[in-house]
């Protein structure tokens, strides 16, 4: 399959200015995580996902998305925006007092593209699974993809979905593993060691595919060109994507402390610097 790759860096590029501009202009929020998962986000809503017009929250006849660690908001509510969910305009009141684009996802703020509230991690792949089946028996052969934290994986709901999800062979849902090996308190390692992912996973039944560069976007584009492709067969569908935390930003790459902290001025002006203007700031 054909990709327009440089199309999609140009959208990241921009993501990524806006996910470092809206959490300094509140001085809260999450820029190491979003800007690690950039790459993954662009390519799923400008390339592998089947969208259609407009947005309403049973998606009959197209892809479903359902973002489990929704503290990556900044992220997801950019990828939204120039994605056609809503004004980027709007992007500016990220974090303020009645503004539709809270720190984490909310469905009462109905916000469009928004399909769950994802504030407390560790639920949104049971969630998914539930659509996932829903479109089984509504012989809706679209799919559902999700996205999770290796950190979110120390919560243990996600395992009984995790089993659930083979036992009944939901073979239409994609889950990907942003792979970072950091969390809030450090590394994943040290934290609450997640062991050999790739092997749990296999021993649940999963088909699980690996990433080891996951912020290069032909790589992240073939994967889930063979992911897909990998659907309909008996089993759920994990990709393992190797990200780095702060993906783009120098300083920040690589370090849990930029999990959930705001530049100051300066520290903006020098990110800005690495992340060029492509597709013009809101």
């Amino acid at each position: 399959m054909q990709h327009d790759i440089s199309k999609l860096n140009n959208i990241a590029s921009q993501v990524r200015r806006d996910i470092v501009r809206m959490v300094h202009a509140c001085q809260s929020g999450h820029p190491g995580g979003s800007l690690g998962c950039t790459d993954f986000l662009v390519a799923l809503y400008f390339d592998a996902m089947k969208r259609k017009e407009g947005f309403d929250m049973k998606a009959k006849g197209e892809d479903v998305f359902y973002l489990s660690n929704g503290h990556i908001s900044p992220v997801f509510y950019s990828v939204l925006a120039h994605a056609g969910y809503f004004d980027k305009s709007e992007l500016a009141t990220f974090r303020n007092l009645n503004s539709r684009l809270q720190g984490h996802p909310t469905t009462h703020e109905h916000l469009p593209g928004v399909r769950i509230a994802s504030g407390s991690l560790g639920q949104g792949l049971s969630v998914a699974i539930g659509h996932a089946i829903g479109k089984k028996l509504n012989k809706d052969e679209n799919l559902v993809f999700t996205l999770h934290g290796d950190g979110e994986l120390q919560e243990g709901q996600n395992w009984e979905a995790i089993m659930y999800a083979s036992h009944n062979k939901v073979d239409n849902l994609i889950a990907t593993v942003d792979f970072n090996g950091q969390q809030i308190d450090g590394p994943t390692s040290k934290v609450l060691s997640l062991g050999n992912l790739k092997t749990k996973f296999e021993a649940f039944d999963w088909k699980v595919l690996e990433v080891e560069k996951g912020n290069d976007m032909e790589e992240i584009l073939n994967v889930l060109d063979e992911a897909k492709s990998l659907t309909g067969q008996g089993q759920p569908i994990c990709i393992l994507l190797k990200t780095g935390m702060g993906h783009g930003v120098d300083y920040m790459m690589g370090s849990h402390a930029w999990h959930g902290k705001a530049p100051n001025d300066e520290q903006l002006a020098k990110a800005l610097a690495q992340l060029e203007e492509t597709l013009g700031d809101y």
